[in-house]
């Protein structure tokens, strides 16, 4: 059964789940950004849709309305919304986007009658064409009737709805922090520590990439522990201490990064975290 489905806020995130309910079926209504050129750019991307560059009360069309807009901007834009539409949103259901705010960030729409909630794909959206949905994870939270849209929307897309509790929301997004946008800045300096070594950019790229692919399958096949390798891994503390040594000369984030690297790698995955984390003390001093 297809829905209609409103879109506050169209950027990245906004655009490609819109984009993909419609080539499922859904219909989408109202697509809300800061200007109307805006919207209507999105609109085109989308494939479907009626652009707006401010809130209006058209997004009482829709079955579901889907808050889109960054962090800080979701508590304003609910309140507008909540003023817009008054009474007429009793039993309209309203969700965000957010992977740290939690549904209670919508309250003002909760007090004007609407269910509200969250659904936070575990996804990165570069804003190039929409990423692979199909099984990836989606946090949910809120209330009954907005949890239960959250995952009608997570199925129709393919993904796996995942039901978490307000309060971890905040520690949820750190790890899929760590996870993706971390990640890609460790790769960053890795390419630019080789290229300074006398790499082409494309050549370091090209270097690296099958050493992270066989890194991320060993994960996926052995687990994390038995993956792991590196001087830390094996207590090749005088390899480590060359490595601060040739960090030295580099912006200190590099040597402070590697050092919490090393020390954070002993801890999650040493079977004697303790005796690793003293002798690595004694080649990294603490500043």
């Amino acid at each position: 059964m297809s829905s209609t489905i409103a879109i506050v806020g169209a950027g990245r995130v906004g655009r490609a789940l819109a984009r993909s309910l419609r080539a499922r079926g859904w219909t989408i209504g109202t697509v809300i950004t800061r200007s109307f050129g805006t919207a209507r750019s999105a609109v085109r991307a989308i494939g479907g849709g009626h652009p707006y560059g401010d809130v209006t009360r058209r997004v009482l069309d829709a079955d579901v309305v889907l808050i889109a807009t960054p962090d800080d901007a979701v508590r304003e834009v609910a309140a507008k919304l909540a003023r817009a539409g008054g009474e007429e949103w009793r039993g309209k259901i309203v969700l965000h986007t957010s992977g740290a705010l939690d549904g209670r960030v919508l309250e003002p729409l909760a007090r004007a009658g609407a269910a509200i909630g969250a659904m936070h794909p575990l996804q990165t959206f570069s804003g190039r064409g929409a990423p692979e949905l199909e099984g990836v994870a989606f946090v949910i939270e809120g209330d009954r009737r907005a949890q239960k849209a959250a995952r009608r929307i997570a199925h129709a897309l393919g993904g796996a709805p995942v039901t978490l509790r307000s309060a971890v929301k905040p520690a949820y997004h750190a790890a899929a922090t760590f996870a993706a946008p971390y990640v890609l800045v460790l790769i960053e300096s890795a390419t630019r520590i080789l290229m300074r070594a006398g790499f082409p950019r494309q050549r370091a790229k090209l270097a690296l990439l099958p050493l992270i692919r066989q890194t991320l399958a060993n994960y996926e096949r052995l687990g994390a522990r038995k993956a792991w390798t590196g001087p830390v891994a094996r207590g090749d503390f005088s390899t480590v201490a060359r490595h601060r040594a040739a960090l030295a000369e580099w912006p200190e984030e590099f040597s402070q990064s590697y050092a919490a690297l090393a020390r954070l790698s002993a801890r999650v995955l040493d079977a004697h975290p303790e005796r690793k984390l003293k002798q690595l003390d004694r080649v990294l001093p603490k500043r």
